[in-house]
C-alpha cells in the first residue's frame, strides 16, 4: 500500500490510480453537510472563510465523543453525496481531497477531474477502527455545530481507496 504524505498537491494526484489502496498521513480537516453550507455561504456572501480550504482534505465524518483519555471518538465516514450540493464552490476555492463512503454526483465527477482534486472513500462502519488513525483532534470552527463542527485532524496511516479523480 502506498503512503501519502499530507497536505495533497496535485503531483501527488497525479501519481495515483484509480482503486489503489492509500495510507494517509498528516492533517487535514473534518465537517459534514452543515458545515460545507456554512463555508459555502460564506463564499457566496464573501465573506472570510475560517479556515483556508486551499490544497486541503475533508473527511467527511461526525465524530462520536471521546471517552476519557482518548483523542476522538468513534469517526466513520459520512455519505458524501450529502456533500454534492456544495463540493464544486469549495473544489472551485481550492479544495483538493475528499474522503467519505458512496458515489458523487455527476457534476461533481466532473469538478474534480476538471479541476484536478480527488475522492478517497473508506470503510463504512469502521469508525473504531478509523478512529484510532487519529493522533491528534482540535475544533478549529463552527463549534456550536457539535459532531458536525470543522476540525483539524492529524492521521497515521488512515486507509482509503482512489475513487475518482
Amino acid at each position: 500500500m502506498k503512503r501519502i504524505e499530507l497536505p495533497l498537491t496535485k503531483d501527488i494526484i497525479a501519481g495515483l490510480r484509480l482503486g489503489e489502496e492509500v495510507l494517509l498521513n498528516g492533517p487535514m480537516l473534518t465537517g459534514r453537510d452543515a458545515a460545507h453550507k456554512r463555508l459555502v455561504d460564506s463564499i457566496n456572501s464573501k465573506k472570510a472563510l475560517p479556515v483556508d480550504i486551499k490544497g486541503e482534505t475533508i473527511y467527511y465524518t461526525g465524530p462520536a465523543p471521546a471517552r476519557p483519555g482518548e483523542i476522538i471518538g468513534s469517526c466513520g465516514p459520512t455519505t458524501s453525496s450529502r456533500m454534492d450540493p456544495f463540493t464544486p464552490t469549495l473544489i472551485k476555492h481550492g479544495l483538493l481531497g475528499m474522503i467519505g463512503k458512496g458515489e458523487r454526483s455527476k457534476e461533481v465527477a466532473f469538478v474534480i477531474h476538471r479541476y484536478g482534486a480527488i475522492y478517497f472513500v473508506t470503510i463504512g462502519g469502521a469508525g473504531a477502527y478509523l478512529s484510532e488513525c487519529v493522533v491528534s483532534n482540535k475544533v478549529i470552527a463552527y463549534e456550536d455545530l457539535g459532531p458536525e463542527a470543522i476540525s483539524r485532524i492529524i492521521v497515521k496511516d488512515f486507509p482509503v481507496i482512489v475513487f475518482l479523480k
